[in-house]
């Protein structure tokens, strides 16, 4: 599958690191995102989707409060996803900074990474039947 090449996409991400392997990891172990070396050398990544890519960078300073906030879906198919993920996430290193349940009636909790970013997590609602 190539990914989708259209004017106004996010197709590219710098992710602030102090640890560049240490921030792979944690991606790669709790989201599944695919790690990579680029040509330069630089430690790269792809999300699940291949839509999406970035590299992480030393020497940035992440921003402690959000700022630009993003989110990364979890799997709607599995009602718990967002606690499995948080539960993931801490296990790899992570902390929670908003808990589940204070977007409601999204279903959204926010992290910091090992990078010292804020980042989102996001379920898509169930669908009404």
């Amino acid at each position: 599958m190539s990914p989708t090449n259209r004017n106004g996409k996010i197709c590219y991400l710098e992710m602030p690191a102090t640890d560049v392997a240490k921030s792979a990891e944690f991606y790669s172990k709790v989201f599944g995102w695919n790690i990579r070396k680029r040509g330069d050398g630089a430690t790269a990544f792809d999300d699940t989707t291949g839509e999406v890519s970035g590299a992480w960078v030393i020497g940035r300073p992440a921003s402690p409060a959000p700022g630009l906030l993003f989110y990364i879906m979890v799997d709607s198919v599995m009602v718990d996803s967002v606690e499995a993920a948080v539960k993931s996430l801490v296990a790899a290193g992570g902390t929670i900074v908003q808990p589940l349940g204070v977007d409601a009636p999204e279903i959204t909790a926010r992290f910091r990474d090992p990078g010292g970013n804020i980042i989102g997590l996001y379920q898509e609602p169930p669908k009404s039947r």
